[in-house]
């Protein structure tokens, strides 16, 4: 876990992935020669701050998005929201302007407005982030940026096997999106690749809970086409792998993304369920994170 924990503490808000970025590209240099392939790599221009990894001759590929949610200082010490922080008042936000560092804290009134406690003024444009506390015990981790940092952790793990397939580190999926879209076209036009697992956190709910298994999700606010969905269904309950099926009315990912292309993609939702969404305690349980790798595993050899 000590990669997830080093991760879950790099400041990469929507808009500024460039640290999860630069952090990825120097661990793929550094561990590429003991996976068993070795990807042929895409980024820098025309990826903006996306990496596209392309192992042998791929069939089907990963998504996972780099970006967390947090706020954007605006005028007056008011906020703005990046994605979807839930609001809790008195929370700690780090970043850091010209003037230095920032330890502040989140402050939300009777009405909903949002701002911040801090000693000084904080430069405007400045992005503020969950403060990182790690949680660790035999069963479970738990932090903030669990989404997606354990999404993007679990396609590191898989490619250190994988022959064949693609992972993609997306961006702006926390922000409605927007490198999916010239990614899928890029992947299609040139792989011929026209099939994708989304490796995302999901919510822990009265239908999916902690220990269960790997959320194999059915539909969100979007709906996948059934026949692929089945597949992958079927190739999971042939295994001792444990998963749970999810149905929710809401909620959407990577995915939307490549619903709308206008390449004919298809796509499964499938991540560990997590606690305490989108908060400083995101917390998953480790049993669930194994079997999401493992199955990960599986079905980049079988689809």
């Amino acid at each position: 876990m000590k990669l997830l924990k080093e991760m879950c503490a790099i400041h990469a808000p929507s808009g500024n992935e460039s640290g999860m970025t630069k952090f990825l590209l120097k661990y793929i240099e550094k561990n590429k020669k003991n996976w068993k392939v070795k990807p042929k790599i895409y980024s820098g221009e025309g990826f903006q701050d996306c990496i596209v990894l392309v192992f042998g001759k791929p069939r089907t590929a990963i998504f996972a998005h780099l970006d967390s949610i947090g706020f954007t200082v605006r005028y007056g010490k008011q906020l703005v929201k990046i994605g979807g922080p839930r609001l809790i008042d008195g929370i700690n936000l780090v970043g850091e302007d010209s003037k230095g560092k920032i330890d502040c804290k989140l402050a939300v009134n009777k009405e909903g407005n949002i701002s911040y406690k801090f000693k000084r003024d904080i430069k405007r444009g400045t992005e503020l982030t969950f403060n990182p506390n790690w949680r660790e015990t035999k069963e479970y981790v738990q932090c903030c940026y669990m989404d997606n940092r354990l999404g993007v952790w679990n396609a590191l793990q898989v490619a250190e096997t994988l022959k064949d397939g693609v992972i993609v580190f997306s961006c702006y999926e926390e922000h409605n999106g927007g490198t999916v879209s010239f990614i899928q076209k890029f992947l299609f036009e040139k792989y011929k690749v026209k099939q994708a697992l989304i490796s995302d956190i999901t919510w822990v709910t009265d239908g999916v809970p902690h220990g269960k298994g790997v959320a194999i999700s059915l539909r969100d606010s979007l709906i996948p086409r059934r026949s692929y969905v089945n597949k992958i269904i079927s190739i999971a309950t042939k295994t001792k792998i444990p998963f749970q099926l999810e149905v929710e009315g809401s909620g959407g990912s990577d995915a939307k993304e490549l619903q709308m292309a206008e390449y004919p993609w298809d796509w499964c939702f499938i991540g560990a369920p997590e606690d305490n969404v989108h908060t400083p305690d995101e917390k998953v349980y480790k049993k669930d994170i194994d079997a999401m790798v493992k199955i990960y595993n599986v079905l980049m050899k079988e689809l």
